[in-house]
């Protein structure tokens, strides 16, 4: 599984941003409600990188916690137990996944909907 590591590339006109090339990925929007937080997660098939759009999120990958602020990246490898909660207001992130992408793939550490 190739990481992600988003490249920039300078043009005349200004610039952007490539964080895939020629590499099956998912592409996702995710927006947290206020007060709400996914489960403290993992996935065996698949890294994840996040870039945060809206809000100040508290991001959990591995063993480290912080408040992101607009603009922020994450690199969440395969088997890395992570989790977004948006506390003060609505949180949207960019999530950019490499590798066998399925919703079951999901292993829930903690959880407070009470799923498996």
């Amino acid at each position: 599984m190739t990481d992600i590591k988003p490249e920039t590339t300078e043009k005349p006109w200004g610039s952007f941003r490539q964080f895939t090339l020629n590499e099956l990925s998912t592409v996702k929007i995710l927006t947290v409600r206020a007060g709400e937080e996914f489960s403290l997660q993992h996935h065996g098939h698949r890294a994840e990188f996040w870039r945060v759009l809206k809000g100040s999120p508290s991001i959990t990958v591995g063993e480290n916690t912080i408040t992101a602020k607009e603009g922020d990246e994450f690199t969440v490898p395969a088997n890395t137990n992570h989790r977004i909660a948006a506390e003060g207001s609505d949180a949207e992130i960019l999530e950019v996944s490499l590798g066998q992408f399925d919703e079951g793939d999901i292993k829930r550490v903690e959880d407070k909907y009470g799923r498996a």
